[in-house]
């Protein structure tokens, strides 16, 4: 027989349960772990945070209406503000994969901040008669509603502090690359053939234009996660909740987050739709769409060191081959495909759950909540390294960009407004079969002076790019 010191025993609507005693969660925990072992993935810690957010504002709100006591609300508060902080984490123990809605979650909470906030009043874990996981922690409130709001600040909280930071440093850092390196002429190349010349310098201010209209998209995006359906309990009716719980939730979570949230005008809508999630996975799936072709950009331009582009090196982080010395790879910028490649996997499961919901809830949320933040916060974290460790410290191979540029036949298009095109496609086909020059062909047949060539043929002059001018 087992020893009952080391556990306590709890009840719910399908019977006793046997706890450890030194567990915070509870007997519907219990069972989820023990109905979903399916892939070892925990929830992530900005989504815990985003739910311990809501069950503090709801405890204050609730406590402020007289719907739980002072003390009770209190001891949730300090239970949720000491999660927050970094305790009990190993608490949250439920498969990113189970009951539909995110029941499953949404109890573990409630029954991590019921049971401390047991322990802060001075009694112990599981007298849910004293501070009850349902009755209390949840007061008011329904899953179909705490969790599209927890995924809305969860989205709020990782793009906050991970991925909007880390745009802004690879903004500024190709920003900084684009005047170092803008004096260098480079052939440019369209349909991987030579091309007219370019500066080397456009080619990353082009990057962080490119990233800076990603950011803007999913600042606009995000504005959807601002308005909140809390307060719409089990279908968005609102029922069992006090007529200011709605309100006043929502102002004490802006409080919280120092964001504008606001009330959904309709908060059935917000429970039902998922559109939200997939407007901001969809500009995260764009961003990562253009940060592959970004990441095969510097491979390329990087590759050799003999036998490839090697018009830049990026810096070595790490030894390439387990079996050839000395070669280096282009790790960073592998990884940052990899990592796109998933974000974009992970979009594609959002848009098939996002539709799958019926009548009054959708109940595919958890697989969208991970998918989601998850997405936020690697692409976060890859374009913070890939900045780090690779952007700030690119160097140009000067002379080797140079060089592509003044052997390219693409310089022919230059000729195309003096000599005409089909006369500078047969200078482009002979300097291919015969090796001489652009210049020494059209010099031997007389179609330009040499000091026409000299003006038409000035790389510095090809490769600068034509201002806009707006008739005044």
């Amino acid at each position: 027989m087992t020893d009952n010191i080391n556990f306590r025993i709890e009840r719910d609507s399908m019977g006793d349960r046997q706890i450890p005693s030194n567990v915070y969660y509870g007997i519907q925990t219990l069972r989820a772990t023990e109905n979903f072992p399916i892939s070892g993935l925990k929830p992530l810690h900005t989504y815990v945070d985003a739910c311990l957010l809501i069950k503090k504002a709801t405890a204050i709100v609730n406590g402020e209406l007289d719907c739980i006591s002072p003390e009770i609300s209190q001891a949730i508060v300090k239970a949720a503000d000491e999660i927050l902080a970094g305790q009990l984490r190993d608490q949250f123990v439920v498969d990113v994969y189970q009951a539909g809605a995110g029941t499953s979650h949404h109890m573990n909470v409630n029954e991590v901040l019921a049971n401390r906030a047991l322990e802060i009043l001075g009694d112990e874990k599981g007298n849910y008669k004293k501070v009850n996981p349902n009755d209390h922690v949840n007061y008011g409130q329904s899953t179909n509603d705490v969790i599209p709001t927890a995924i809305r600040i969860g989205g709020l909280l990782a793009l906050t502090h991970t991925l909007h930071p880390a745009l802004e440093k690879a903004i500024a850092a190709l920003e900084s690359k684009a005047l170092e390196f803008q004096d260098i002429v480079k052939s440019g190349r369209t349909h991987m053939q030579d091309a007219v010349p370019v500066r080397l310098g456009d080619t990353f201010a082009a990057w962080a234009q490119i990233l800076t209209d990603h950011q803007n998209r999913i600042y606009t995006a995000s504005g959807d996660l601002m308005v909140l359906g809390l307060g719409g309990s089990a279908s968005g009716t609102g029922m069992n909740t006090h007529p200011l719980y709605r309100a006043r939730v929502v102002e004490i979570l802006s409080e919280l987050l120092n964001m504008p949230l606001e009330p959904a005008p309709q908060l059935m809508a917000a429970m039902q739709s998922m559109a939200p999630f997939v407007n901001v996975s969809g500009a995260l799936r764009n961003l990562a769409q253009d940060l592959v072709k970004i990441s095969h950009d510097l491979r390329l331009m990087d590759s050799g060191p003999k036998t490839g582009l090697k018009e830049i090196q990026l810096p070595p982080v790490q030894p390439g081959s387990s079996i050839m010395p000395g070669k280096y790879n282009p790790v960073m910028a592998e990884m940052t495909s990899m990592v796109c490649f998933q974000v974009m996997g992970y979009d594609s499961a959002i848009a098939l759950a996002a539709q799958a919901g019926q009548l009054e809830l959708n109940v595919m949320m958890p697989l969208i909540a991970y998918n989601l933040i998850h997405s936020i916060e690697i692409l976060g974290n890859t374009i913070a390294v890939l900045t780090e460790r690779c952007i700030q410290n690119i160097t140009a191979n000067r002379e080797r960009c140079l060089a592509y540029a003044e052997g390219s036949l693409a310089l022919v298009t230059a000729l195309n407004t003096h000599i005409g095109y089909l006369n500078a496609a047969e200078v482009a086909k002979e300097s291919l079969a015969t090796g001489k020059s652009l210049r020494q062909i059209v010099l031997e047949k007389g179609l330009m002076t040499e000091a026409e060539l000299a003006e038409v043929l000035n790389l510095e002059q090809m490769s600068s790019i034509v201002p806009l001018r707006k008739e005044s």
